[in-house]
């Protein structure tokens, strides 16, 4: 009988990691734009307040489902800025979104049920389905539509077998950001089939082009939506391990008895932390949030100038998928520019099994070496 251990190595996909590893041995004068983590510290005001925090003794357990502060300002960060209304009982603070995620999974996929993801896709959500005991099943989105979510597509693909689909909004790899109406109808299916839909929106807080707007804000069934957050991305908190899973209460009580067996409870200092960033000044999310911006247009341009890559606009996030144009595996090309002109991506094949040419940059660098990155790019796909 295959072990724990075992379903993760098999739902692994690797070649994400292939790359981080080479790159870490070979050292040097490297541009990194494979690792999907802001490189900004966490802003001033958070930190001297879990300091505070820990110093005044809240070192302690917290509830399993989070301190009602937090859970209150997760709430009411939501609502404001999100649109999607839900009370604080029916918030659970979790360590790192990460943890929302398989803790969204165990809630709603079963052993033998499927999660559905659209694809290209985050590796991260096949491993959650195995450790469920489920299936993962990606559908491809169209690459001529710069992998824009196709409803009819994904529902065509649902069954009395999906238990739950993931939109990831915006997207982990390629930045585009989900249209409603193409949601709306995903949902809409999927509570048919008495199914969910585990709405990733970690990068919400940095989309670009339009009104950030959650998927359980413009449904008929919001009841059939668990929506997952985190600290992570908006407020370059990932060391901290801050995220949350919101959703209609009796889900969210599973999950918090779920998550009474795995880790008690998220961190008590990181909650004060929490706390702090979501009610606190906004000021150094908003010069984040300008800077990743102001790169956006900048990778925006720099692949228009290059004769053969191309790319769909990255509306949120901070990924840009790159097609080179090149009939060669992106592990191939990958390792080529890593080894003959120092610049590190990340292969699509990692992403799942639509796009197995192109490479996935990350743009949370600074211009500098993002512009640096990309002369280096150009003179690697004019080589190879």
């Amino acid at each position: 009988m295959p072990t724990p251990t075992d379903r993760v190595r098999n739902a692994d996909r690797s070649s994400i990691r292939v790359m981080y590893d080479l790159a870490e041995e070979q050292g040097g004068d490297l541009v990194r734009l494979e690792v999907g983590e802001p490189d900004f510290d966490t802003p001033e005001h958070v930190i001297d307040a879990a300091a505070d925090a820990a110093r005044g003794g809240a070192t302690h357990y917290t509830p399993n489902a989070g301190l009602l502060d937090c859970r209150r300002a997760i709430s009411d960060t939501l609502a404001r800025d999100y649109g999607v209304e839900h009370d604080p009982d029916e918030v659970v603070v979790t360590v790192g979104g990460m943890e929302a995620l398989h803790l969204a999974t165990l809630a709603t996929v079963s052993p033998g049920e499927e999660l559905l993801v659209p694809g290209p896709t985050w590796p991260n959500y096949a491993t959650q389905a195995t450790l469920a005991g489920g299936t993962f099943r990606e559908v491809p989105m169209p690459a001529e539509t710069g992998f824009a979510l196709d409803a009819d597509r994904t529902i065509d693909a649902m069954s009395d077998d999906t238990a739950a689909v993931v939109l990831t909004t915006p997207s982990n790899p390629t930045g585009r950001v989900f249209d409603p109406e193409e949601c709306r109808a995903v949902v809409e299916a999927a509570a048919d089939h008495d199914a969910y839909v585990i709405a990733d929106e970690v990068y919400l807080g940095l989309t670009y082009d339009g009104p950030a707007e959650g998927i359980a804000a413009y449904t008929g069934h919001p009841d059939h939506v668990l929506t997952v957050g985190s600290c992570s991305k908006r407020y370059a908190m990932t060391g901290w391990r801050l995220g949350w899973l919101a959703g209609d209460a009796h889900v969210i009580d599973d999950v918090t008895r779920v998550h009474e067996s795995t880790t008690a409870c998220a961190s008590s200092v990181a909650q004060h932390a929490a706390i702090a960033a979501l009610t606190g000044p906004q000021e150094p999310y908003e010069a984040m949030y300008d800077a990743f911006r102001e790169r956006r247009d900048l990778v925006v341009d720099r692949v228009e100038e290059i004769d053969g890559l191309s790319c769909p606009r990255p509306e949120g996030a901070f990924y840009a998928y790159l097609d080179p144009g090149l009939d060669a595996p992106a592990i191939d090309v990958a390792k080529f520019l890593l080894e003959e002109h120092g610049v590190v991506l990340a292969p699509g094949d990692g992403f799942g099994d639509s796009t197995p040419g192109r490479l996935r940059l990350s743009f949370a660098n600074s211009t500098e070496r993002i512009e640096e990155g990309f002369d280096r790019i150009e003179a690697g796909l004019a080589e190879y």
